[in-house]
């Protein structure tokens, strides 16, 4: 990465520039850090192209597409303003190495199961990019990256918007779309292309994984005589494990209606776990460690001596960047020490088992006040640490703010006495129903025994233990509550409101507490009380359970409500306190100050 120049902006939108990851035909690549602290990539648009009309509108289109993929095996579209004077694309940053440096450098061909898991993947990928629209067009080793949870396809730099394709496979000036030895018949023939493409270059990559060579060849003897390999000659495969041949080949057919389709492929094949040798997830952990220890700093280490058990390689010193336009940007680090483990063996379970690393003074619940007080919260976080290996999801997060509840899986990258990493993570909860994003990269650090700090970004705060398990809630929030009238309000009708609260036992991520109100029907005109009633029930999700009870907005209970009712939209806090030698729950809004709903328990 090179240092910014006066050139350079600072900031794109919300985005703080680190550095400068690369340049190409596109425009200039840049890393950043958003303000919650998730590492990014932002690709602003060379002028020239931005003057274009076409240009803008099919980028427009193309990063409207890449939104709906979702970040499903490739990386997020975090942010864009596609109508800016110089159109940008910031893209989730991806710390990891590319399957092409991993086998070609590195580790070599890898282990039939893990060819099997890195399938899997990549078919789920190519089948949420081909839900959206897309048809990827230069799947290859580069462009696939390798992290602890599984691999991301990368580098959308000749989709359509890019090259301003025409409905077939050729760029506005004829050039054949794709990258020699991984392009499918199509491709070379300069045919419309199909997601069916896609899965050819799909069977060309596994078998690289697993045999550390191309099936047509190298260009050594021509760029057309390997075109001509890929159009009309069979695959080589010498090497490729037995157990991968149907996969492979039924990838390879010639004719694309015979292949299958990256959904089918997704569905049908296993996938093993861990889906890499123990070693090779443990060094591929450490990388993403050091890329959140350091403010965007990817100078690679010295590399350690190589493990006898394999072949002289070279240094995994990754320089290069893969320009995304529409995905991960990776600047590679270098791996700096042995992928396998002393005294292991292919073959051996010990070897492909990775070790828990968790250590005991981590297990557990912690919460935290990302803003306000701990008795006056307005937006907090939670995460539940559980046993576990780099790659596995053992971390639950549940982050709660005025208006939603997010929670969560996140991944681990690594562990010591001091100090544990979490890397990406995944939403399992949103509520309201797609308003959130996954969790950014977290650090927590130990202070005591009781305390961790916890980071992310520029973000910081004081976690404390919480309770965990299936049943969390303290028992004297336990029961049926009823609102208490306010002495300081007269209605004569007060008789005719009813509002209370019912709380159940469960864990943390449950629906545990419901609210029920009724009210009279009013005319519309003199708001005066009608005969009818309506009737409200809403259920909220519970988000914490440290000094107080943190509850998600609550939902509005359909079946039990009459059509009238509304969501509240707002997070709240529960509170038990003694009030003239009676307990009270107090229901305070986390969105704002103001005066609690008080309830008493009904006997």
């Amino acid at each position: 990465m090179e240092p910014l120049s006066g050139d350079d902006p600072v900031q794109i939108g919300p985005f703080r520039l680190l550095g400068r990851l690369g340049s190409g035909g596109m425009g200039r690549v840049y890393l950043a850090r958003s303000a919650g602290g998730r590492t990014v990539a932002v690709k602003v648009v060379h002028a020239e192209l931005a003057a274009e009309d076409e240009f803008r509108r099919r980028f427009a289109r193309e990063v409207a597409a890449l939104e709906k993929v979702g970040g499903a095996g490739t990386a997020p579209v975090l942010g864009a303003d596609t109508a800016a004077e110089a159109p940008w694309v910031a893209i989730g940053y991806v710390a990891g190495p590319s399957l092409r440096t991993v086998v070609g450098d590195e580790y070599g061909p890898l282990p039939a199961a893990s060819v099997r898991s890195l399938a899997v993947g990549l078919a789920r990928a190519l089948e949420h990019i081909h839900a959206a629209g897309l048809v990827h067009r230069d799947l290859k080793p580069a462009n696939i990256l390798l992290t602890v949870d599984g691999p991301r396809i990368i580098d959308f730099g000749i989709a359509r918007a890019v090259d301003t394709v025409t409905d077939g496979g050729l760029t506005s000036t004829g050039a054949v779309v794709g990258s020699p030895g991984f392009m499918s018949p199509e491709q070379v023939r300069g045919e419309r292309l199909t997601p069916a493409s896609d899965v050819f270059c799909l069977g060309s990559v596994l078998a690289y994984a697993a045999t550390g060579r191309a099936p047509f060849g190298t260009a050594d003897s021509g760029v057309h005589a390997m075109m001509f390999r890929i159009a009309h000659d069979e695959p080589d495969l010498t090497g490729l494990p037995a157990e991968l041949d149907d996969l492979v080949r039924g990838c390879l057919a010639k004719d694309p209606a015979a292949r299958p389709t990256a959904a089918h492929l997704a569905a049908h094949i296993e996938a093993g776990e861990p889906w890499l040798p123990a070693g090779l997830l443990a060094q591929l952990g450490r990388m993403a460690a050091r890329l959140l220890d350091e403010d965007g700093d990817p100078t690679p280490v010295t590399p350690a001596p190589e493990p006898a058990r394999t072949k002289k390689r070279r240094p995994l010193l990754i320089g290069g960047v893969a320009l995304a336009l529409t995905a991960a940007v990776a600047v590679a680090y270098g791996l700096t020490d042995r992928f396998g483990q002393p005294g292991a063996t292919a073959g051996d379970p010990k070897a492909d088992k990775p070790r828990d690393i968790v250590p005991a003074a981590f297990l557990g619940a912690w919460e935290g006040v990302l803003r306000g007080t701990d008795t006056v919260p307005y937006e907090t976080a939670r995460i539940e640490i559980t046993q576990g290996a780099p790659g596995d999801k053992a971390g639950i997060y549940v982050h709660v703010g005025g208006e939603r509840l997010c929670m969560g899986r996140s991944t681990l990258v690594s562990a010591d006495e001091d100090k544990i990493v979490f890397g990406e993570s995944d939403v399992t909860t949103s509520v309201p129903a797609r308003r959130c994003t996954p969790a950014a990269h977290q650090k927590l650090t130990v202070r005591s025994p009781e305390v961790l700090e916890w980071s992310s970004g520029a973000a910081t705060a004081t976690f404390r233990k919480a309770r965990s398990g299936p049943s969390v809630v303290p028992k004297e929030f336990l029961g049926h509550w009823k609102d208490v009238p306010n002495p300081d309000v007269s209605d004569p009708h007060q008789d005719l409101y009813s509002h209370e609260v019912i709380i159940t036992q469960g864990p943390v991520g449950a629906p545990l507490v419901r609210f029920e109100q009724s009210f009279p029907q009013t005319d519309e005109e003199t708001g005066e009380p009608l005969s009818g009633t309506v009737n409200c029930a809403e259920t909220a999700v519970l988000g914490g359970a440290g000094n107080l009870l943190v509850l998600g907005p609550a939902t509005v209970d359909a079946a039990a409500s009459d059509r009238e009712c509304t969501a509240s939209g707002a997070s709240v806090n529960l509170r038990v306190q003694r009030v003239d030698g009676k307990d009270r729950l107090l229901v305070y809004g986390m969105d704002a100050d103001g005066e609690p709903g008080e309830f008493s328990k009904e006997n």
